[in-house]
């Protein structure tokens, strides 16, 4: 019994930190934990005996997130093909950008627990660059095209965010294809 108990809690933990990521990504992180738990199938209580305040929750989230895009960039690093590792690191951006709206916002300072989290994005910045670095020396960059100008690409990227979601999807990926064509040359677009 206690080892069935111990699975179900662990599938619970999962089930609340998966409903409440597309909740905090789709409507902010201002959502009361009650309706994460509504949404969640559960109880308050139960949300809170695995997260024991919000603020746990919105933690967790904010963790799991940046640990995925920690391990999407050492995949992309690893990529040995640096135009494709450079491409699809812009295209992972971008999706997120749509897909997690404020859970981003969070992570890039317009909540305190984003704080948290500054030398993980600091160190996703230096992975950036180096991917920028490995991407002009296999000639996938245009000549002109810095880290910083890649960086700016990014940036424009994210001044999407503040659209209405059903028209930031779309522009997103329409000037994410253009950013793409920008900065990678002929051959890499």
């Amino acid at each position: 019994m206690t080892r069935k108990r111990r699975t179900d809690a662990e599938d619970n933990h999962r089930h609340i930190l998966g409903v409440a990521r597309a909740a905090f990504a789709a409507d902010g992180l201002e959502l009361p934990v009650r309706e994460i738990a509504r949404r969640a199938g559960m109880g308050v209580a139960t949300v809170y005996r695995h997260f024991p305040s919000r603020q746990d929750l919105i933690s967790a989230v904010l963790a799991e997130h940046v640990a995925r895009c920690g391990a999407e960039m050492r995949a992309a690093l690893a990529d040995p093909d640096a135009r494709r590792a450079l491409r699809g690191t812009i295209r992972r951006f971008s999706e997120r950008q749509t897909r997690d709206r404020a859970i981003n916002e969070a992570l890039l300072g317009s909540h305190s627990a984003g704080a948290a989290f500054a030398d993980e994005r600091r160190a996703h910045a230096e992975a950036f660059a180096l991917l920028v670095r490995r991407a002009r020396e296999a000639g996938a960059l245009r000549d002109d095209v810095s880290v910083t100008d890649a960086r700016v690409a990014l940036l424009a990227i994210t001044s999407f965010r503040a659209l209405p979601a059903e028209r930031a999807s779309s522009a997103i990926e329409r000037l994410t294809d253009l950013l793409l064509r920008g900065v990678l040359n002929e051959e890499a677009a």
